[in-house]
């Protein structure tokens, strides 16, 4: 169990891992943990937005809407790789997912199928929401692919976890499909290589 990090030291982690980082207004305090705790952490979740231009995203990702309050992630990763805080805490993007996918992040170990809904996601992962369509032609700038490796690597080196803690939502909840346009393996692949 990993409580999660604070607010200095997240930006921190961000910045040394070579990140160029965005603070978005109160994002140190902005978040829903009036909701739920938020922690113990174990993995890092990555997202695309179906949203594009990176005012329009990061505007959508901190506020939220009408059926889902923000903040909607942590952070933002826009097409050029900039990242652009919105929430520290507990933030809606994980939602409800599979109990054995948990258990399996927490282990390092191969992700079973994520067949059931029972856990709350939100409570236990960091979340990156990367700029894209998510449409499958959307390109995926090799900065921002980068950036998804940087960010995702900065959380894990700190919390001392492999690349296994990092998945992607399709891999946590029935029915989603993000990130599309890469693999998952691709950047835990990628996540392992920066680890070493």
């Amino acid at each position: 169990m990993a409580p999660p990090m604070s607010a200095s030291t997240f930006l921190k982690a961000l910045k040394e891992e070579g990140l160029t980082v965005v603070e978005v207004g109160d994002w140190r305090t902005h978040n829903r943990n009036h909701v739920g705790a938020w922690g113990p952490v174990h993995g890092v979740m990555i997202h695309h937005t179906v949203t594009r231009g990176t005012a329009a995203t990061v505007r959508l990702c901190r506020d939220g809407h009408a059926d889902l309050p923000g903040p909607l992630c942590h952070g933002v990763i826009a097409k050029d790789g900039t990242v652009h805080l919105v929430g520290h805490g507990r933030a809606n993007h994980a939602g409800s997912g599979d109990s054995d996918v948990l258990r399996a992040v927490i282990a390092e170990k191969a992700l079973p199928p994520d067949n059931t809904a029972d856990t709350d996601g939100n409570r236990h992962f960091y979340g990156f929401e990367c700029e894209n369509l998510g449409d499958g032609k959307d390109p995926w700038p090799e900065a921002q692919r980068e950036a998804v490796e940087r960010a995702a690597a900065a959380i894990c080196r700190f919390h001392g976890w492999g690349a296994p803690s990092v998945i992607g939502h399709l891999e946590w909840q029935p029915g989603k499909i993000d990130p599309r346009g890469f693999t998952m393996d691709e950047i835990r692949s990628r996540v392992r290589d920066r680890l070493k």
